[in-house]
């Protein structure tokens, strides 16, 4: 028996090290792959949300989130749908909500679900938990775990982040809940002036009987209530402190973070204004923390790297001692708290508005810090899309106000060993929480462009695509329409793929035959006229009618795609342009928008001939139509953060054949959309119209099949086409000469109107009508800044004080925005609505660039106010004129050399007659 138990275990010891061997050697392939940033891959995976705050992750991975509001929604990955979950009452006064979350560590069988929440009944945040039942909050199932008292009176800072740890406990950040404004100017708010407690940070933050500016520890009872567990900052008996306590002097820890390897605590603190250090103390920093135990973190006696603030008389106005990190003490008459302190801990990561030399890879701006989560790279984790080992021991921390993500690389010990941007080229939309699922991707929740209620607000997911990726087909056309004998040079241009493999290119022409009009089906009923075995092609079309010209790429290693191109024979395009108004010209407010249009057609004859152009017959189709629409910045579209379902459209054939809102070879975007939006089941049906083909529907111009995209992919793109939506400030109008009246309406007009006209022919026998159009863009002489063209360095922000609420503010030094297409012959100065409690500077109004010729300067000088506005005004320079048929894009600059950061705001500007 001996010797056989011997032999077995040898063999069982031969079989493990095999398969030790083999876990080894696949961990081995795994680390020594190389880390490509373009393997990434960004997914929308639910959008339309009404300011999300933070999020948590379910067993099964499913992810539920929270609006500020008090609404809790579930992302379900298997089935990519976001469901309505439940709603709390809550207020959101002074910044207050449903502010946080969290899952019990037992919730795949409790069903468990925790809120740290605002009650409108109790001045102060309530922790309760909630079970759900079939997926859904049980309103009655509410058991409270906690409760801690705030005053509401003056803002700010709730924070509102719960994490459970690896000991079962809860961890909860909680805000200073004290106002930073006023006397205190960014410096330390120590107001000890009678009345002035909200203005006193020394009575939460540095107070070890207040909840308040802390990260609190308990652990949560199933009957309610919670018991304190050992390793807090202060005895259980309460005796120095609140035994809730794990960690204090914070000033809003928004964002906390558990790292599930070592149990650390992370989190990001939000941090005071002040632009440059003072008597009064150092300027402002943000601060990500890292908590191996608990302690002090020095607010508001500290910042930073325990920079020390100075006692401050707010009557006298003088400062005196600065405080003592190795013994502070709070001498506040708000404190109700043992006057020591621990000694305070210095900031893991800090850093300023500006530059920091201690941390230079974050740049400079806004400032509002958020930490975690942490990865760990686990080679036996069978997922083709987890995160590489590249980012093993990260910490992942990202930026509110400046839109980036963060790794922060860790050694064997949890201390910094190289902090390095993430995918600094994709752009983050406020990110406001992340965590990675069970697969290894990352889930990045964004809060959108500014406070508030945001349009792009949305849920993200990002993939790291491991193997071999297929080719993205571009086609491009000299022309999509025309008289027979038609030429068409056909191009791959755009093609490209991003493994660098080398490509087979093949072409194949098809004329349509017929369609079958009463069905929604394909009939495929359609002959060749051309194949080529090139990257390019030219085709001569000698017959009528419809062409599709497919192009289909292989990379030699199994990876295909193809992309499609529509076009007609046997109809000429139309012609169509705009006699007035010209483009750039100025609109006076109260004066209606006069029109007249030209329009040419080789069949139709011109605009002078063709009867109908100034009357059309209710019964008829529009042939002649022009709109005016309100242009706004909303249009400044990043491919990286443009929705999954518009990405993938890109990278196909879709707008070869559509656009959004005018008629090519298809219908436009927002007809689709306007059509089925509302419908039962026409989604549905759309996907299956998308992915099998259709004739007959929209027209006698087939749909091919898209049978290379899967059923979740088609589905994507049909819901974006289904959120296209008209501007709601346009006005419609027919014939080719009329005006609008959108300047004698109660609209605010705040920007630039784009007028476009369209003209669709009469067609030729079986060969479809052709749509043409063209488009100009006309201004009243005061644009806002938030609606600029694009906007570079500066943040649009909310202000009761602004025209229309909103402004350009962040701005530093070389920030600017662009005016599209205005006529320099029409204006002889340029006014702009300023403020400034910064730097100040001036402003530049260049052609064409930020360094092209200048227009005109204004100096903006500092009145002490971010929200007091005053105007300035620069004459326009003589010598800057252009002929007026060539409009110009002016470049608005704000310079300021000497002291580069926080210079002013911006409302508005006006170009003066």
């Amino acid at each position: 028996m001996a010797r056989n138990s011997i032999k077995t275990f040898s063999h069982l010891f031969f079989i493990l090290l095999s398969c030790s061997s083999l876990i080894r050697s696949e961990a081995l392939s795994q680390e020594s792959e190389p880390y490509d940033p373009n393997r990434f891959e960004r997914t929308i995976v639910s959008s339309g949300l009404v300011q999300p705050m933070e999020m948590t992750l379910a067993p099964d991975g499913t992810i539920y989130f929270i609006e500020l509001g008090g609404n809790v929604k579930a992302f379900d990955p298997k089935t990519m749908q976001t469901k309505f979950v439940g709603k709390l009452e809550v207020t959101t006064i002074q910044e207050n909500g449903l502010i946080g979350v969290a899952l019990d560590p037992d919730f795949r069988t409790n069903q468990w679900i925790y809120f740290q929440y605002s009650p409108p009944s109790f001045s102060g945040q309530h922790i309760s938990r909630f079970t759900l039942r079939d997926g859904l909050i049980d309103p009655t199932s509410e058991v409270l775990i906690m409760k801690y008292e705030e005053q509401r009176q003056e803002c700010c800072h709730h924070a509102g982040s719960m994490e459970f740890g690896l000991d079962g406990c809860l961890y909860i950040g909680t805000g200073d809940n004290t106002n930073p404004f006023g006397d205190s100017e960014g410096f330390a708010p120590i107001d000890e002036r009678e009345a002035r407690s909200a203005f006193n940070a020394l009575r939460t933050s540095a107070n070890t009987k207040n909840y308040n500016g802390k990260v609190l520890r308990i652990r949560p009872l199933p009957q309610g209530g919670y018991a304190i567990p050992e390793g807090n900052l202060f005895p259980q008996d309460g005796s120095m402190g609140h035994p809730e306590i794990y960690v204090m002097g914070c000033r809003n820890p928004w964002r906390i973070s558990i790292d599930r390897k070592t149990g650390y605590l992370y989190w990001g603190d939000v941090g005071p204004d002040a632009g440059g250090d003072g008597k009064r103390g150092p300027r402002g920093y943000d601060e990500v923390n890292q908590a191996r135990g608990p302690g002090f973190f020095g607010w508001p006696l500290f910042i930073a790297n325990n920079q020390p603030y100075r006692d401050y008389d707010f009557v006298s106005k003088e400062s005196s001692d600065p405080f003592d990190p190795n013994k502070p003490i709070n001498r506040s008459a708000f404190n109700s708290g043992t006057r020591e302190l621990p000694p305070a801990k210095p900031a893991w990561i800090y850093y300023p508005g500006g530059k920091s030399n201690e941390f230079p890879e974050l740049g400079s701006g806004g400032r509002t810090a958020c930490a975690g989560p942490s990865y760990d790279f686990d080679p036996n984790l069978k997922s083709a899309i987890k995160f590489p080992q590249h980012f093993d021991r990260c910490l992942f921390i990202y930026e509110w106000s400046r839109n980036w993500i963060v790794a922060v690389h860790m050694d064997t010990e949890s201390n910094i060993r190289s902090i390095e941007p993430f995918l600094p080229q994709m752009k983050f939309t406020r990110p406001i929480d992340m965590l990675f699922d069970q697969q290894g991707s990352l889930y990045v929740l964004e809060y959108g462009e500014t406070w508030g209620v945001n349009a792009d607000a949305r849920l993200i997911r990002l993939d790291y695509r491991r193997g071999n990726r297929i080719p993205s087909v571009r086609i491009q056309s000299d022309k999509l329409a025309g008289k027979e004998p038609l030429e068409i040079r056909l191009t791959s241009d755009g093609t490209t793929d991003k493994d660098g493999d080398r490509l087979n290119y093949r072409w194949e022409i098809r004329r349509a035959e017929a369609t079958d009009a009463s069905t929604s089906q394909n009939t495929g009923n359609s002959s060749i006229a051309g194949t080529f075995a090139s990257d390019s092609a030219v085709f001569t079309a000698t017959q009528p009618g419809i062409y599709n010209a497919t192009l289909f790429v292989d990379d030699q290693k199994g990876g295909t795609n193809q992309s499609t191109l529509s076009f007609i024979v046997g109809n000429a395009i139309p012609e169509v342009r705009f006699l007035k108004p010209r483009s750039g010209d100025f609109i006076e407010d109260g004066d209606p928008i006069a029109y007249q249009v030209l329009i040419q057609d080789k069949e139709d004859g011109s605009s002078e001939e063709i009867d109908g152009f100034d009357f059309i017959d209710a019964d008829a189709p529009k042939r002649v139509f022009v709109q005016a629409s309100l242009e706004t910045g909303e249009g400044k579209e990043d491919l990286e953060s443009a929705p999954s379902g518009l990405k993938r459209m890109r990278n196909s054939d879709c707008f070869n054949c559509h656009a959004n809102d005018r008629p090519l070879v298809g219908p436009p975007f927002i007809e689709i959309a306007n059509k089925y939006r509302d419908q039962t089941g026409a989604l549905e049906k759309s996907i299956e119209r998308v992915k099998n083909g259709s004739s007959g529907v929209w027209g006698k111009v087939p749909m091919l099949p898209h049978a290379q995209f899967s059923d979740l992919e088609i589905r994507e793109m049909v819901e974006w086409v289904y959120s296209v939506r008209s501007n709601q400030m346009t006005e419609m109008r027919t014939g080719i000469s009329n005006e609008f009246a959108l300047l004698q309406t109660n609209k605010k007009i705040d920007g630039p109107i784009r007028l476009t006209v369209n003209y669709t022919d009469r067609g030729m026998g079986s060969v479809p009508p052709l749509t043409s159009s063209s488009s100009i863009v006309v201004r009243p002489r005061t644009t806002q800044a938030e609606n600029s063209k694009r906007i570079q360095g500066m943040q649009i922000l909310n202000s009761q004080n602004a025209e229309n609420g909103k402004f350009c503010g962040g701005i530093n030094n070389g920030s600017f925005f662009i005016l599209d297409s205005v006529s320099l012959n029409h204006f002889s100065s340029i006014t702009a609505s300023v403020t400034s409690a910064g730097a100040g500077g001036r402003i530049e109004v260049r052609v064409g660039g930020i360094d092209g010729p200048l227009v005109s300067s204004m100096e903006v000088e500092v009145n002490g106010s971010w929200d007091k506005w005053y105007q300035v005004t620069g004459t326009k320079d003589p010598k800057v004129t252009k002929e007026e048929s060539q409009p110009v894009d002016l470049y608005v600059v704000c310079r300021n050399e000497s002291n580069r950061n926080g210079l002013m705001n911006i409302d508005w500007i006006r170009f003066n007659k």
